[in-house]
């Protein structure tokens, strides 16, 4: 287990603690009020200006942060939590060199403290420069060392490996942190986007990865790339019926007899065609069923609908379908007709699919830990 730094006495430490539970509650501006009560009074306690500091950030103030943990550690400059607090808030303005070096003097005082080392991964990570992965994942590591049940250690430990090309390593990282913190929707997310990749050889991955995409979407309703990356996979259904609505209207125009066939002749061939193209659909359906199971079939459902490139392909894919409908089961119609139809029925379908990709690519978000 690791050793965790103590903090310095507080005074009036009811007081804090009330302005701590409400911070935790999301009530940052009464904290802020609490703390900034207690600190007319107690300008040099530490605790409490790195209390303020907390309230500043979560409110979205980080200049006040800054300022408030800076006068922090005037007044107690080994507290670690304080530098901790100025790690964060450094990264968020994008200041990375010197959350990088507040980073280090976190591991000097508290070399045996895992968030210390865990925070420096985190700030190599952050700084987007590649030639720094591996020096992170190395803190990463020693951060999972010092304290075996810090899921936020093997989470970064994952990401890490994510980035660094060792899936097997990542793999294994998100499913510890899971087992920790079971409501961590970037674990959820980051190891459905591992099975993913296997998806196309695997169904039991494909439905392994639209599970978690489902869990990290309903943990955390405001994170988009979750609910993206289900949209892409509804997209990706939407997309693959256009092989059996292709071949089927293929096949709608193989099986129509020529004119001046005879009735039996001509009703014999169309069951023909309209057999072989139900035994296609028959055949994707039951496919589509193994993959999809019943927890995911709402969810992905409703996603579908509210996604407009998901939609779009649909409706491309089921106009095909209903050509190959109206060719068998309409005899009447002439060649030229049917001419006339598959035209623009093919065309559609390869336009929309070209166009709904485009869209659906538009709708990504930011990269993420993916």
């Amino acid at each position: 287990m690791s050793t965790e730094p103590s903090r310095p006495e507080r005074a009036d430490a009811g007081g804090l603690d009330r302005a701590d539970a409400l911070h935790d509650l999301g009530r940052f501006e009464q904290a802020a009020a609490l703390a900034g009560t207690h600190l007319a009074e107690h300008p040099d306690d530490a605790g409490a200006l790195i209390l303020l500091a907390r309230c500043r950030r979560s409110l979205g103030d980080l200049a006040g942060a800054l300022r408030s943990i800076d006068d922090a550690l005037r007044v107690a400059p080994d507290d670690i939590y304080a530098w901790l607090v100025r790690v964060d808030v450094l990264s968020k303005l994008g200041r990375f060199a010197e959350a990088e070096a507040a980073a280090r003097r976190c591991i000097e005082i508290g070399p045996l403290f895992w968030g210390s080392h865990h925070c420096l991964a985190v700030v190599l990570e952050q700084s987007g420069q590649r030639s720094r992965r591996t020096e992170a994942y190395v803190a990463a590591r020693r951060a999972t060392e010092l304290e075996p049940e810090a899921a936020a250690a093997h989470f970064m430990v994952g990401l890490l490996a994510h980035r660094l090309g060792d899936r097997a390593t990542a793999r294994l990282a998100y499913e510890t942190t899971l087992r920790l913190d079971p409501e961590n929707s970037e674990a959820h997310n980051n190891l459905a986007t591992l099975h993913m990749r296997r998806s196309w050889f695997s169904r039991a991955a494909w439905t392994r990865a639209a599970e978690g995409f489902v869990d990290s979407a309903a943990l955390d309703l405001a994170d988009r790339h979750a609910r993206f990356n289900l949209e892409a996979m509804a997209w990706g259904v939407a997309a693959g019926a256009r092989w059996p609505a292709l071949v089927g209207f293929m096949l709608s125009l193989g099986c129509r007899p020529p004119e001046g066939t005879d009735g039996a002749t001509r009703a014999a061939v169309t069951a023909v065609g309209a057999t072989l193209i139900v035994a296609l659909w028959a055949g994707w359906v039951l496919w589509q069923r193994g993959k999809i199971s019943p927890r995911l079939r709402r969810p992905m459902l409703l996603t579908a609908r509210s996604c407009p490139p998901v939609v779009a392909m649909a409706v491309a894919v089921a106009v095909m379908a209903l050509g190959s409908v109206a060719v068998l089961a309409l005899p009447v119609l002439g060649a030229g007709f049917v001419g006339w139809l598959a035209v623009p029925v093919f065309w559609g379908l390869i336009l929309t699919y070209w166009i709904s990709r485009a869209a659906l690519n538009r709708r990504a978000p930011s990269r993420r830990g993916q």
